[in-house]
């Protein structure tokens, strides 16, 4: 695997000890020369300072970074001065997401869906941005039906998107089919595979319930009798992440987008595997 084409993200730390603990990560896995590092945006936009703190810190640092950017809860003039921000610090390449609904969140939005964003982003700052979008291969928890979720995805290709990257899954026919369901519709950007190393099966089952990744049952099982050894649930999650990798590299995916949560390790062993070095 080449070393530019898979980026990596994170989230913005709410504490001081988890800025620190970060930057201790974040300076491990930038010795595998990403091609960029990406920072999430709370829901409803709760964490927008600390997602620009993130970014500006890893642009200091040398390497290249994305702000998530999503517009539930935001109105037009919000996302103007935010892109006005961004500009101002240079920062060239954003994640454009529609974004979750905080908690108790019952307002209305000026831009409701990801492509309307999109379309915003590119009225006010031309071809400024490099702009990445989320992809479902097995369909956003929310959609009415896969080719509405396809079509939905189409649109912010089509209001202006570079490329996209994907929910994370462990079924790489659903990845394929995907693209070719997309590059039917004329989608011709990159759709990066996004990758969740598995370490934790309660956090891996509570994550994918919330955003509708499907564990392949086999998985789930074998992850299940492992109980509290954590080391076996490391061990045989390397071996299906890194297989999957394999698989998606060798049947052209694109790129890869691992979900660090944080942690240098997982995504480092993975790299290290695909590259055997």
């Amino acid at each position: 695997m080449e070393t530019n084409n898979f980026s990596i993200e994170f989230y913005p730390p709410k504490t001081a000890e988890g800025a620190d603990k970060l930057r201790i990560a974040r300076a491990k896995l930038a010795t595998l020369n990403p091609k960029y590092f990406s920072v999430t945006f709370g829901a409803g936009g709760s964490t927008q300072q600390g997602t620009l703190d993130t970014v500006l810190e890893i642009l200091a640092e040398g390497h290249d970074a994305a702000p998530h950017l999503s517009c539930v809860g935001g109105s037009r003039e919000a996302i103007r001065a935010i892109l006005a921000q961004f500009k101002s610090h240079g920062i060239k390449r954003l994640v454009a997401l529609r974004g979750d609904l905080p908690s108790g969140y019952g307002g209305g939005s000026e831009l409701r869906y990801a492509s309307d964003l999109v379309e915003f982003i590119r009225a006010e700052t031309g071809d400024w941005f490099h702009i990445e979008v989320a992809a479902y291969p097995e369909m956003h928890p929310q959609a009415r039906s896969p080719q509405d979720d396809l079509q939905n995805f189409a649109r912010k290709v089509q209001a202006g998107a570079n490329a996209a990257i994907t929910q994370y899954f462990y079924n790489a026919d659903a990845y394929f089919q995907f693209v070719d369901n997309a590059r039917k519709l004329g989608v011709d950007v990159p759709i990066v595979a996004g990758i969740m190393p598995i370490t934790n099966y309660t956090q891996l089952m509570r994550f994918s319930d919330m955003c509708g990744a499907e564990i392949p049952r086999w998985v789930r099982l074998k992850l299940a009798s492992f109980g509290d050894d954590s080391a076996s649930i490391k061990a045989f999650g390397m071996d299906v992440v890194s297989e999957l990798c394999q698989q998606l590299m060798e049947g052209g995916a694109p790129g890869l987008h691992f979900y660090s949560m944080n942690q240098a390790g997982p995504t480092t062993e993975l790299w290290k595997r695909l590259t055997n070095s």
